[in-house]
């Protein structure tokens, strides 16, 4: 698996029509495609959950090492299983609790710790996480591989789904953009009725720092 880095530049694609033809396409056929799910936490999740299970027989896995408080991410990782268990979909959602290592995220954004949020640190964290995704879903032999980290409207999804898109694996990147079709706002109400922990900011020590 590689990615691209480099600057990106904004470019308007609408990733939500481009996945809804995709999903008339597999319709039109009467297949129903696997697809492997990052998920960062349980509240983004949610909505992503819901909408893409009635299109795709999901496993979702919680990879995120650049949460720097063990107890932080477990919490996080309780609450996203917490979420699978209590959803009514329509297939299964099964769950893959990924490897959990901080020195990884560390190694990476080395020399980038100053970096501001949605910096040169936020993409090479997407990447890392993208990379392990898309390893996964090779392995389980899914057909696509995608992310909940769209959905957040402090993230960017053309930068997210450029990384995603030049990962080389069997398993095809599936662009997003689920703040489309007031994705966001969804999540929001998911997160009440299921009474998810809402965290403040992204995990890792850096955000923390910023916030405070």
């Amino acid at each position: 698996c590689r990615w691209i880095f480099g600057e990106i530049f904004t470019m308007k694609i609408n990733y939500q029509k481009k996945l809804d033809r995709l999903i008339a396409y597999h319709q039109s056929k009467g297949e129903v495609p696997t697809l492997l799910l990052h998920s960062c936490c349980a509240p983004c999740s949610s909505y992503c959950i819901e909408y893409l299970s009635n299109y795709f027989k999901i496993t979702v896995l919680y990879f995120n090492p650049n949460i720097g408080e063990k107890s932080e991410y477990l919490k996080r990782r309780d609450e996203q299983k917490k979420l699978i268990s209590k959803m009514k979909t329509k297939y299964e959602v099964k769950f893959i609790d990924g490897d959990y290592n901080p020195q990884d995220f560390y190694d990476a954004v080395q020399g980038f710790e100053n970096e501001p949020e949605r910096g040169k640190r936020c993409a090479i964290c997407f990447a890392l996480r993208l990379n392990y995704t898309g390893k996964v879903a090779e392995q389980i032999g899914a057909d696509y591989f995608a992310t909940t980290l769209t959905l957040s409207p402090l993230k960017n999804a053309h930068l997210i789904n450029e990384i995603g898109k030049n990962i080389k694996c069997k398993s095809q990147y599936l662009c997003t953009d689920f703040k489309k079709k007031e994705g966001y706002k969804r999540s929001i109400e998911l997160s009440k009725e299921f009474e998810l922990y809402r965290q403040n900011y992204c995990g890792c020590i850096f955000s923390k720092r910023n916030r405070k």
